[in-house]
This record gives structure tokens, C-alpha cells and sequence, in this order.
């Protein structure tokens, strides 16, 4: 499997960024976020990527960061769900709002990408908030993994710990991290925080 490919960027086009390594080209689909944030033609980039493959044909997917890479991954785990409608769906949000999206069971926003209805927004949100509390086996109460959390906080808690944990993180990665944060901060800005303290730890 093809975990990455690092090179020269010599084609960007709509959902597509080809990254020439060793004399080979590498044609990876893509998100418009990740487009965004290549620099120029012939700048070097470096992309995460999956290989899908299918009885007619072997697509190669490229993202410019590990997070987005574990939302599209989640996206295509979901019944009915192909790699183009999860292309679309993190081209128009960015893999932390996705991940908030599903933590906090708004459906509704992901209807706004084109050729997402209601019917499979649902079952993204559904599928996904599911997984991730049956898989780590969560207890949202405690969180955090400090001290007791108030009522009125448990929500923004548990969303900020969920959505960390659909962007690949694991519990014993986000506990601490969150632990340490002011637990009145809405859920987005948790994490915003949590997301650049672990950055920050990860590059010591």
C-alpha cells in the first residue's frame, strides 16, 4: 500500500494533483481543501494517501494532512457512500468541521454539498457517531479524563472528544489534552486548542 507520495507537483486541476516522484507521475484525486493548500506547479508536496480499489479499475487519493485522510477514510466506511461524494463532502468543509459535524449530529449542513440528501446525511452522522463511541467505548461523562465536568459542559466536551477521535486521534491522545483545557470554551474551540497542542507535541 502506498502511504504517501512526496515530489514535484506538476498538474493541479479540479479534484485532481499529480506529484512526480522518481520519474514517475502520480495522478491522486483530491478535495478543493487540499488543492488549496499545495503551493504553486513545480513547488514540492507531499500528500497522505489510499489506495481504492475496485473489480475495474485502482484509484489513488491524496490528502495534504493525516486528518483529512481519516475523515475520507470514514466517509467511504459508510454504506452508500462512494470516494466522490466524500471528495465533495471535505471540499466544501474542512476535516475539523466535518469532524464536528458528526460529533454534534448535524446532518443538516452536510445536505448543502451537492448530491448529499437528507437521507444520507443522516446516515453519515448515525453511522460514524455510532462507530466511534462502540469502537473506543466512551463514557462522555469523563471525558476529559480530569476532574468532574459540569452539566452544562458535558456537551461541548463530548463533542470536541468525539470529533478528535473521528480525525484519528486516539483516547489516551485527547484525555490529557482536553483535561487541561478551559471546559466552559465552546466545542469548536476545544478543538481548535487540543488540535495545536498535539501538533506542537508531535513536532518535539
Amino acid at each position: 500500500m502506498i502511504y504517501s507520495v512526496r515530489g514535484k507537483l506538476v498538474l493541479r486541476e479540479t479534484e485532481l494533483a499529480v506529484v512526480e516522484c522518481g520519474g514517475v507521475g502520480y495522478a491522486c484525486r483530491t478535495t478543493l481543501q487540499t488543492l488549496a493548500a499545495l503551493g504553486e506547479k513545480g513547488s514540492e508536496v507531499m500528500l497522505y494517501t489510499y489506495l481504492h480499489v475496485r473489480e475495474d479499475c485502482m484509484e489513488l487519493f491524496g490528502f495534504a494532512t493525516k486528518q483529512e485522510l481519516n475523515c475520507f477514510k470514514m466517509l467511504i466506511s459508510v454504506s452508500g457512500v462512494g470516494p466522490k461524494a466524500a471528495l465533495s463532502i471535505l471540499s466544501d468543509v474542512n476535516s475539523e468541521q466535518f469532524a464536528l459535524l458528526v460529533a454534534s449530529e448535524d446532518s443538516k449542513t452536510l445536505t448543502k454539498t451537492k448530491g448529499i440528501g437528507a437521507k444520507t446525511a443522516q446516515r453519515i452522522v448515525l453511522e460514524l457517531k455510532d462507530k466511534i463511541v462502540k469502537e473506543n467505548n466512551i463514557d462522555f461523562s469523563a471525558a476529559s479524563g480530569g476532574p468532574a465536568v459540569p452539566v452544562s459542559d458535558v456537551s461541548a466536551v463530548s463533542e470536541a472528544f468525539s470529533a478528535l477521535l473521528v480525525l484519528g486521534y486516539t483516547q489516551s491522545e485527547i484525555a490529557p489534552v482536553l483535561a487541561g483545557l478551559d471546559q466552559s470554551l465552546p466545542s469548536a474551540e476545544l478543538i481548535r486548542q487540543a488540535l495545536k497542542i498535539m501538533a506542537q507535541r508531535m513536532s518535539l
